[in-house]
């Protein structure tokens, strides 16, 4: 697996956000379970993971928390 797909661009989520560790913790859990998305143990936002999101082939310019992608502007 690549790291975009472990590990989110740090602009977008990254160690100093306050839910950092829970929301990884729930992202790799959605992951093993082949889920599309988890829910943000802090907001409780439905939030998409890596996996689902890579299927798209691009970024969608929405600023996904676990985009694989870099934003293309386009």
């Amino acid at each position: 697996m690549p790291l975009s797909m472990a590990v989110p661009l740090p602009r977008r989520y990254g160690p100093a956000h306050r839910s950092y560790e829970q929301g990884m913790a729930a992202h790799r859990a959605a992951v093993a379970q082949n889920l599309p998305a988890y829910r943000d143990p802090v907001t409780g936002f439905t939030v998409f993971t890596a996996v689902f999101l890579a299927r798209r082939e691009r970024c969608c310019l929405s600023g996904c928390r676990h985009c694989p992608y870099e934003p293309s502007g386009s």
